[in-house]
Parts: C-alpha cells; structure tokens; sequence
C-alpha cells in the first residue's frame, strides 16, 4: 500500500485529539468528505475551525493508545493494521469494558488517517482467514500461554463493519477532527448508504442537544427505513455505544472529570 509506505518515512506524532468547546446556534448544513451531507447543525467554536477537508498533509497524526503494543510497526502495512484491528475487536467482544472498546477505536481511527479502507481492510483479513494464519491474542491475556484462533469469516464481517462504522463516524464530524492521508474514499458505497444516516443520528444528538444517549427504537426505526430491517436492540445499542465513543474520542465534548 504505497500510501503507508511513504507514511511510514515520517514519525509517527501520539497526541490526544483537541478539545473544543460547542454552543448550539441554529441550523447550518455542514457537508461531510465526500460532500456528504450527514447532519445539519452549527456551532461556536472558541477556537474556530474551517470546515473542509484537508487532502494532504507532511505529518501523521495518531490518537494516543496506552497499550504498549501500539508501536510503529502495527502501522507498517495495511496487513498489520487489519491484524490490530481484529486482535482489539476480538478483545473487546471477549473481556468487555470500556478502555478495550477505545483501544479498538483509536486503531481504527489511526487506520482511516493512515488512508485505509473497508474494502482493503476486508481483502487482507480475508487473504488471512484463507491461508489459515492464527492471530495471537493481546499480550495482556496471551500471557506466557501464547493464545492464538484463526479468524472466521463472522469475525471479519463484524470487525469491518465497526470498522465502517468508525470511519463513517468520522465523516460526520466537524472538519478537520481527523486529517486523513488518502484522498480515496475509506467507506464503500454500498456500506455508507446503509451507514451514514445512522451514525449522522447520533452525531446530530452528541453535537447539537449534547446528548449521550439515544432510545434504541429510533435507530431501529432508521434501519427500517434504510436496510428494510432492524437489528435486535442489544445489537442496535452496542453499535450506538461505538459511534458515541468514537465521537468522544475524536471530538471530545466535555471536560474530563
């Protein structure tokens, strides 16, 4: 992946995203990449962002991962960064909690800033499950028993699509939260038209009534409407939990107590 290799030259830089503090005004459309148009909404900012799209720049911006395994070398190639991604998955559907839940999401934020995409994520995973490859699990519950599993075509499914998810998350947030390295689009067509008006619902929430939360009949109702079907509600509820996270964590709200 020519975009990772010539990254891969520059230091990586591990910041936290910025902080910015929001007031609801009125409504003012705001186009996301693409120009998609994802939610409509306004804000003040203290520190006033443009909203556009940055295409290029010379630096990588990552988010910052407590987990010492996130080293350079996981961002090396797009194999390495679909192997992260289906460790942390796996972690967090396993062991539960919140820190592994952020800890898949900031690699996947990394992913779409490296410039990766659904499609070439699910190509090296796949490419994986046919050679029968083992992933290792995380050092923290590997331990000296070295655990390692195949990987599944249902995990490659889920994995993705909270990876869309992530990406799709991303693009309805004020510009530029994440500079993303690579002017191709991170999310296919098909899976942004199931997508987008779900994750643009509960950004509309977090930015504009700084809401949480979200009734699970709403989102439901939303794939009614789009996909002709609704998810059963625990599953609708644990994907309105990662596009909320992955808000906070690319576009933190509130102080941190």
């Amino acid at each position: 992946m020519n975009v990772l290799q010539e990254a891969s030259t520059f230091k990586l830089m591990l910041i936290h995203p910025p902080v910015y503090t929001v007031n609801y005004i009125g409504p003012v459309k705001v186009l996301c990449h693409k120009g998609l148009s994802c939610v409509s909404y306004s804000w003040n900012f203290n520190n006033p962002l443009k909203l556009h799209c940055a295409s290029h720049t010379s630096k990588i911006w990552l988010c910052h991962s407590q987990d010492s395994a996130s080293s350079e070398n996981e961002y090396r190639s797009s194999r390495n960064i679909a192997i992260s991604l289906i460790r942390r998955y796996r972690n967090f559907v396993e062991r539960g909690g919140g820190d592994k839940l952020k800890e898949f999401i900031i690699s996947g934020v990394n992913a779409y800033s490296l410039g990766c995409t659904d499609r070439g994520l699910r190509k090296e995973l796949n490419d994986l499950k046919e050679a029968g490859v083992e992933i290792e699990a995380m050092e923290a519950y590997a331990s000296s028993t070295g655990l390692k599993a195949k990987i599944i075509s249902q995990d490659v499914d889920e994995c993705i699509k909270w990876v869309s998810l992530i990406f799709i998350t991303i693009l309805c947030t004020p510009q530029p939260t994440i500079v993303r390295w690579s002017s191709t689009a991170p999310v296919s067509e098909e899976m942004l038209i199931k997508w987008k008006g779900f994750c643009a619902i509960i950004a509309n929430a977090y930015f504009v009534r700084g809401m949480a939360w979200l009734p699970v009949k709403t989102l439901q109702l939303e794939q009614l409407a789009v996909m002709g079907h609704a998810e059963e509600a625990s599953l609708v509820a644990s994907r309105m939990r990662l596009v909320f996270t992955t808000l906070e964590v690319v576009s933190p709200q509130w102080p941190k107590t």
